[in-house]
């Protein structure tokens, strides 16, 4: 855990539990240590055990709700407009497991990305992905981080994430950005 940032949460505040996928609260003054920060999402270390804290949540860490996470908006999602492919992948990228700094695009877990014309003009987006190990607890919580982000963008009336097993994942799978963030290559 280098690079560590250490605080006290100011507030109780909601985490879930990794690797459980298990919801707690962690009640005010608990000391911290907030150890990743990506895709508007923060890994803390705390208890002998580590959590992932939404955006929603930044403030108890002491983060100003500005800098909490551009990728997150609280105005309603953006539905008309014609589905931008690259979009959904480069908003798919700002997705990340709480344990590993790289992406979920870039770790090799998104197998299929498809869309779907609605009566409507707009579109439904159907996402498959996998996690790095079935017996992991947090898919629930990232696949929901990766539609939720998807909402938000013009065009997409529905959003759809599957995790999926068939292939297993394996490292092969991690793009070149990934190995190189990993120190794999």
């Amino acid at each position: 855990m280098h690079n560590a940032t250490s605080v006290e949460l100011a507030r109780d505040c909601e985490a879930i539990q990794i690797p459980s996928g298990n919801s707690i609260t962690l009640p005010a003054g608990t000391a911290v240590d907030i150890t990743q920060t990506l895709g508007g999402t923060y890994t803390i270390h705390a208890q002998g055990g580590l959590f992932r804290v939404a955006t929603k949540d930044a403030d108890a860490l002491g983060i100003a709700p500005a800098t909490a996470g551009a990728t997150t908006s609280s105005a309603a999602p953006q539905t008309e407009g014609p589905v931008d492919e690259k979009a959904l992948w480069e908003t798919l990228k700002t997705c990340y497991d709480p344990e590993i700094p790289v992406n979920i695009v870039d770790l090799g877990l998104v197998y299929d990305l498809h869309i779907e014309p609605m009566p409507s003009g707009n579109s439904l987006v159907s996402v498959k992905m996998t996690l790095t190990a079935p017996g992991c607890g947090m898919g629930a919580t990232i696949a929901g981080d990766a539609q939720q982000k998807l909402l938000y963008l013009p065009g997409v009336e529905e959003a759809v994430v599957e995790i999926v097993w068939d292939p297993p994942w394996h490292q092969s799978m991690i793009t070149e950005q990934g190995r190189k963030i990993l120190g794999l290559e």
